[in-house]
């Protein structure tokens, strides 16, 4: 597995206890300033969840792209560690469609290439969230099903993943991801269903 630097980077102190810190960048301290174009170095050490404070927990969120009308809507972390271990940064998010992007730099597999299960996670991230946007945060959601099929590798630059609903129900969601890369040829396309659980009867 290839690792970027902000996976790589141990803190000094206890892996167990350290929380992920957010870089003290203008562009990522301002959250007026609309959706991050890069995500700001957080720490992660592999196997250790981030314990985040309530102020650390926005300012990713905020580095993340994700407004801050939406910061209620998303969960105990608010951002997955893992999407923003990915680098994923999201441009639009509304249940009609919710876009984002990831760099392939420090998301390749072996052969350089993109790896197949990093467009997963996009696809996956978008259409869960997209899921959680249709029931208003009100109702937990759990993917039960995803495949995609990959057209084409990419090597480098940012890859845009793109989704929108196919079926909006009271139990089921379905939606449909296209990853595209800079030139805007298409890399995969997936499919992802999530299931609407009823928040009484967890």
């Amino acid at each position: 597995m290839v690792m970027n630097d902000a996976q790589t980077a141990a803190p000094a102190a206890s892996p167990a206890t350290v929380p992920a810190t957010p870089a003290a960048t203008p562009a990522a301290m301002s959250p007026a300033t609309g959706p991050a174009t890069a995500l700001a170095t957080h720490a992660f050490v592999p196997g250790v969840t981030p314990e985040l404070s309530p102020e650390e927990r926005r300012q990713m969120m905020f580095d993340s792209g994700i407004p801050e009308e939406l910061h209620g809507q998303l969960g105990v972390l608010g951002i997955s560690p893992l999407a923003a271990k990915m680098g994923i940064i999201f441009q639009e998010m509304t249940v009609a469609r919710m876009v984002a992007t990831m760099p392939v730099a420090g998301n390749e597999q072996n052969a350089g290439l993109l790896h197949g299960g990093a467009h997963l996670v996009l696809a996956e991230t978008l259409g869960s969230i997209g899921a959680v946007l249709h029931t208003r945060g009100e109702k937990p959601v759990v993917g039960i099903e995803i495949s995609a099929t990959h057209h084409r590798g990419a090597t480098g630059g940012l890859v845009t993943g793109t989704c929108t609903p196919i079926h909006l129900g009271g139990t089921l969601t379905t939606h449909e991801i296209v990853m595209t890369d800079e030139h805007g040829k298409r890399l995969s396309t997936a499919k992802i269903t999530n299931m609407i659980l009823d928040p009484n009867r967890r």
